[in-house]
Parts: structure tokens; sequence; C-alpha cells
């Protein structure tokens, strides 16, 4: 997720959309913060400190990012209200609930097969390690 320029400009990302824009959207629908917040959002809407509490361990910064990002592609709809204090509610639209549907099916598989990640890795390292003695 690229940061903008003083003109609000993001020139590299803009670059790599345009060579190859569903990478790009792969990208950020498949990111860390992405993928949990898709899967958060997929729960019910949230407000951001709710959503930041509850994806964990995510900075500000990025939270507000990946959601901006998120938004652009038409995953995510943001609904500011006008009230004192302001109030800004994130949810899935049509778009979004459907890439998170897809991105938990994913989240799922991992959890069923990684003890044969586990395994292959222990594999890996071992035979690494007779490699190099």
């Amino acid at each position: 997720m690229a940061v903008s320029d003083a003109s609000g400009a993001r020139p590299a990302e803009d670059l790599r959309e345009a060579m190859c824009p569903h990478r790009l959207v792969l990208e950020h629908v498949t990111s860390r913060w992405g993928v949990l917040v898709l899967l958060a959002l997929m729960e019910r809407s949230f407000r951001f400190s709710e959503l930041r509490r509850h994806v964990g361990r995510v900075s500000e910064k990025m939270l507000t990012q990946t959601l901006q990002t998120l938004e652009r592609d038409g995953f995510v709809h943001r609904d500011a209200k006008p009230v004192i204090p302001p109030r800004v509610d994130y949810s899935l639209t049509p778009l979004g609930r459907e890439a998170a549907e897809r991105v938990r099916a994913l989240a799922e598989w991992t959890g069923v097969r990684m003890e044969q990640v586990e395994q292959a890795r222990v594999a890996y390292d071992e035979a690494r390690a007779a490699r190099t003695a």
C-alpha cells in the first residue's frame, strides 16, 4: 500500500496497477491486514477503534491504510455519520463479502492443513541442516 505524495498521487502503486491490475488487487486482499480486516467485517460492521481491537496488533496508521485501500477497491464501505462525536462505521460491500468468503476458505484450509505444513517445514529444515553440516 503506497503512501501518497503531497498532491495525493501514488506513483509507484499507480504504475504497478497499470501494469498488472489484478495482481495489485490480489495483494490488497491477501495482505496480512487485508485478510484480517475482511474476515472481521464478515461478522458485522465495526467502528475503527472496535476493528483495531478485534484485529489486534495493528497500528492505527496501518489499519487506516488498509481500510482506505479496501474501500478504494470497492470491498469496504465507510459510513461517516454527521454526529458529534463523529461516528464512522466500516462494513463489507457485496464485492467485499464475496472476496472475504474466498479468503475465509483459504484461511480455513490453512487451519486444516497446518499439521502437514509443520511436518514439511521440519523435513525441509532437517534436510537443509544435513546439507550444510
